[in-house]
């Protein structure tokens, strides 16, 4: 049985590139950046090499770069961090309703503490209106925090127009970019971003590695403590085979970046194509604000999770959003945020296309799927009232 990969937006395979550049400092050249011998400033070399690395391709400084283990504490260490180094100025932050769990969860737990948040809408495409921003921004935020491109829909927020709206204000301004990171330019300055996340594991590097950029000024209480590791703000022995890996997979991103895009680009539109003749099937998110490699769909009278279980029976990985969130049965807080009812939102289905995502596969998949959709709706308990609209 053929075994297709459909769920690059969960995680990517690492890429031998990658591996190879990584495997010396797992044996030869193993020491710890902090010690003062051979070994440890071997160590240190690499792991400076590789932030100079991430910097540049974002256009930051050197020392703006903190690696943390992943993008779930890059974020958490934005908002819980920097509102604990800013209560003195204010208990107000903003993000999306259409943020990553790690993100929502983390404004729960502040709002426990006694932070206000304000959760901005987006329209129907999954876009925020940067006159809502400004208009939600008060004397006390201290924080906006949104997402730049959304992990289940794909669809690209206007961060450059965001982030001038927190300029304007003064107020400091985060993106979670772990979607976008290596797939799409990115500057901070010009794109006036105060912080950023980003994760290495969904660009063909290794798992357990990511980084936060913090503009230089900015001050943040580490949630962790220790031997002062990352300039005081991430206290851990760093994992120096997987930064080099993280910095390697950069590297092949900013070679690669725009012949991959088109490449994804054109199979994302046979794709959208192909299943948009399925009857009652529909596309979430923006037709062309969106990355090139995320699709996402909903299919009516069906469930997500038989979809993908059949999709997996067929030799398909593919997802119905979040892997984050697959635990549990609640649709889709973004297919929620985007207007569609409970049953249209669980009826979702998540294709994400990588590196090695080829158009055979895309055509087996059109092949397939039309009728894994007809033989669940011949089992669907709204088939005495099958209609379409």
């Amino acid at each position: 049985m053929k075994k297709i990969y459909f769920d690059y937006a969960a995680t990517s395979p690492v890429d031998p590139r990658v591996i190879k550049a990584m495997l010396p400092y797992f044996s030869e050249k193993f020491g710890n950046p902090m010690s003062l011998h051979g070994f440890g400033q071997e160590a240190k070399l690499a792991l400076e090499k590789s932030r100079k690395e991430i910097a540049d391709f974002i256009g930051a400084e050197i020392k703006e770069i903190i690696f943390t283990g992943s993008a779930t504490e890059s974020n958490n260490s934005v908002l819980k961090g920097l509102a604990q180094a800013n209560k003195e100025k204010g208990r107000h932050i903003i993000i999306s309703q259409i943020e990553h769990p790690c993100v929502r969860e983390s404004a729960k737990w502040l709002e426990k503490q006694g932070y206000q948040i304000t959760r901005l809408p987006v329209d129907k495409y999954g876009l925020l209106n940067p006159r809502d921003l400004e208009n939600a921004i008060k004397k006390d935020t201290i924080l906006v925090s949104l997402i730049h491109a959304s992990n289940e829909i794909g669809t690209i927020q206007p961060v450059k127009e965001l982030g001038a709206a927190c300029r304007q204000k003064g107020v400091l301004f985060h993106t979670d970019a772990v979607q976008s990171f290596g797939k799409i330019p990115i500057d901070v300055n010009k794109m006036n971003i105060d912080l950023l996340s980003a994760s290495s594991h969904k660009i063909y590097g290794p798992k357990g590695v990511a980084c936060l950029y913090i503009r230089k000024g900015i001050k943040i209480e580490p949630l962790l403590h220790g031997g002062g590791q990352e300039s005081g703000l991430r206290s851990s022995t760093s994992n120096v085979p997987g930064i080099v890996g993280f910095a390697e997979a950069v590297r092949i991103a900013k070679k690669d970046m725009k012949k991959e895009n088109l490449r994804l680009f054109r199979l994302s539109q046979k794709l959208i194509k192909g299943l948009l003749k399925i009857e009652g099937s529909h596309l979430n998110g923006h037709p062309q604000k969106k990355l090139p490699n995320i699709n996402n769909f909903w299919f009516d009278f069906i469930e997500g999770e038989s979809l993908v279980m059949q999709l997996d029976l067929e030799g398909i990985a593919a997802s119905t959003g979040s892997a984050c969130s697959s635990v549990t049965l609640e649709p889709s807080h973004v297919l929620m945020a985007l207007g569609l009812k409970h049953q249209e939102a669980h009826g979702s289905l998540r294709i994400s296309l990588g590196r090695w995502s080829k158009e055979s596969e895309i055509n087996y998949l059109i092949r397939v799927l039309p009728q894994i959709v007809e033989n669940l709706r011949k089992i669907s308990p709204f088939k005495t009232s099958f209609k379409f609209d």
